[in-house]
């Protein structure tokens, strides 16, 4: 009886600890009206101390609907979905991150599963489109095929274990993306994330998602090009192993 009053007592510290940790959702947005429109109240905004939407410099109205909603926009210097993570984390406070592009693939059902596996023993967390009790309206078998070829690479090269290298749709802690230096990048961003967090041995847990068909607009990512882009990555990233850790190449 009284080890189990003392444990619950000990566990105390750690529970306010989780309280207090500072959440921060970045929208990244790049003529996303439509799906903006569709699943802005299905986005729980009550989770986070601190939202911004970063954003490609949109010119479908998606810039206006957010700002018309009292979000603050923030306007990518260096286009590309790399420079969006990168900038989008730098001008923000808190300790845990979310990362999330309404655009309809991604389901906002799966955030607060994303923060509550990001409180535990765990350093970024990814919500996968192939693990057992995933599914993907949106993936074609050449997109499958590619996303599990590399896969498979970081897992074979850096040691990640992971079943989805690629999908965006995560959430990090802020020291620990600090540490990646990864650089203002394209598509490439969440590979190279997850090929680093492989290296320093990261704790990384993976979530079960539905990714659905896309709410308007197109893909801005070329299957080709992207895939291309990968190589060159995965290429680097062997070469350079850990040096990274030193800033060797922030300016890339």
């Amino acid at each position: 009886m009284y080890g189990s009053f003392y444990e619950k007592i000990k566990r105390i510290p750690s529970i306010l600890l989780l309280l207090m940790t500072k959440k921060t959702l970045l929208l990244l947005t790049f003529n996303e009206i439509n799906g903006s429109e569709a699943l802005y109240d299905k986005i729980p905004f009550n989770l986070f101390d601190e939202i911004y939407v970063i954003d490609g410099n949109s010119s479908d109205g998606t810039i206006d609907f957010w700002k018309e909603k009292g979000h603050n926009v923030i306007i990518q210097k260096i286009p590309g979905r790399g420079a969006a993570f990168v900038e989008g984390v730098e001008i923000t406070t808190g300790e845990h991150i979310l990362f999330f592009s309404p655009d309809g693939n991604e389901d906002p059902e799966d955030i607060p599963k994303l923060l509550d596996t990001l409180e535990g023993d765990c350093d970024l967390v990814i919500a996968s489109r192939f693990m057992k009790g995933s599914k993907s309206d949106d993936a074609t078998c050449f997109r499958r095929f590619g996303n599990n070829m590399f896969t498979f690479l970081v897992n074979l090269f850096f040691r990640a274990k992971v079943r989805d290298a690629v999908n965006g749709f995560r959430a990090i802690k802020r020291d620990k993306f600090d540490k990646l230096n990864l650089p203002p990048s394209k598509f490439e961003i969440e590979f190279q994330m997850t090929a680093r967090a492989g290296k320093l041995k990261y704790t990384i847990i993976e979530i079960p998602t539905h990714e659905k068909d896309r709410i308007g607009g197109y893909s801005k990512a070329g299957s080709f090009s992207v895939g291309f882009s990968y190589i060159k990555v995965l290429f680097r990233e062997i070469f350079i192993g850990k040096r990274f850790l030193k800033g060797d190449n922030k300016d890339e």
